[in-house]
């Protein structure tokens, strides 16, 4: 017999928001994995608790904590008293693999102590820095550690973009912000008759630089130092800007995307690819996070829209203007060719 109380709305519980007020031990068990090499232990042979300890140098009891933990997030799976990774985990969390992204799931790591603080800093008072981060102090050395982690996830970014975008009739790329120089170099090795600039500060080109030359392209990528939102930009017939847009308010996009459209050949193109909120800007969740980082990196930066993102162009001349989904729930792509 059915109690009629079980066709009642099921009451609230906190069950969500404890597993939200709780998400830093999530993240610490990712990180934990990646800086002990427990996903490159399983994937070499080292995967049960006694094995995969030895390898990752903890006692036997802290390697089945994680293990498990891991297990409840479905970072790895077990069969047996085996475990093995995740399809994603086995792909990006292996070292020695080309697609190793583990630099780029720390990347965030330093700043938890700044996140703790979100409060105080949403209620400081001090006026934010149009540059961020990048303001003072960006040694060469934070540039490279910084670079190293982007460049664990960029040229898979460069791939995804070189498939989507035929740059074969273009003769000079330029990019914004280009940091390890991900999307130039692999435009380059697709389209042999291209040559690309990178655009960005004095400490990140000299970075820039010897991603460049591990990959033979000296002559044909060059990296420039440029503050792209005040210093003049090189001609060019096509453009590049990708996740750096939430760094800027909405006026130094359309400063920007203004400088792309007067700087481009009749007829460029421009890509702008960034974390785009759905025009109602409800969400998704990563680029609404992305925007809210700005106040801990102290610019004057938010997340943007892709209707917002339309508008910039609009406004700049851009005609043909479109957008394309380019990393699901993250990263969107505007397009638009200047007037011939």
């Amino acid at each position: 017999m059915t109690d009629a109380a079980d066709t009642r709305p099921r009451r609230p519980d906190t069950v969500r928001l404890q597993r939200l007020a709780k998400g830093f031990w999530e993240s610490a068990v990712l990180m934990a994995g990646v800086e002990l090499g427990l996903f490159t232990a399983l994937a070499r042979g080292d995967d049960t608790v006694a094995r995969a300890a030895g390898s990752i140098g903890v006692s036997e009891l802290n390697a089945e904590r994680l293990l498990t933990a891991a297990t409840a997030l479905e970072l790895v799976a077990r069969e047996g008293d085996r475990f093995v990774n995740a399809p994603d985990v086995a792909r990006f969390l292996v070292e020695g693999e080309a697609t190793y992204a583990g630099p780029w799931m720390l990347f965030s790591k330093p700043r938890w102590a700044e996140w703790g603080r979100l409060a105080e800093l949403l209620r400081a008072g001090e006026p934010p820095k149009l540059l961020g981060m990048y303001a003072e102090g960006f040694t060469v050395e934070r540039a490279r550690r910084y670079h190293e982690a982007t460049y664990s996830i960029g040229m898979g970014a460069g791939r995804r973009f070189c498939r989507q975008v035929d740059l074969s009739a273009r003769s000079h790329l330029i990019d914004l912000g280009g940091g390890s120089g991900c999307y130039c170099i692999v435009a380059c090795k697709t389209w042999p008759r291209l040559a690309a600039t990178v655009l960005d500060l004095p400490p990140v080109v000299e970075v820039t630089a010897e991603f460049v030359a591990e990959h033979g392209l000296t002559e044909r990528v060059a990296a420039q130092a440029c503050d792209f939102t005040a210093d003049p930009l090189p001609e060019a017939d096509a453009a590049i800007m990708a996740s750096n847009m939430p760094q800027y308010n909405a006026d130094m996009v359309q400063q920007v995307v203004d400088k792309v459209f007067a700087t481009l050949t009749p007829g460029g193109e421009f890509h702008l690819i960034g974390e785009m909120l759905d025009d109602d800007r409800s969400g998704p969740i990563a680029p609404a996070l992305w925007g809210l980082s700005e106040a801990v990196s102290g610019s004057t930066g938010r997340a943007h829209s892709v209707g917002e993102c339309r508008g910039y162009f609009a406004a700049a001349g851009f005609e043909g203007i479109e957008d394309v989904e380019f990393i699901p729930g993250t990263l969107t792509r505007v397009t638009g060719i200047k007037p011939g």
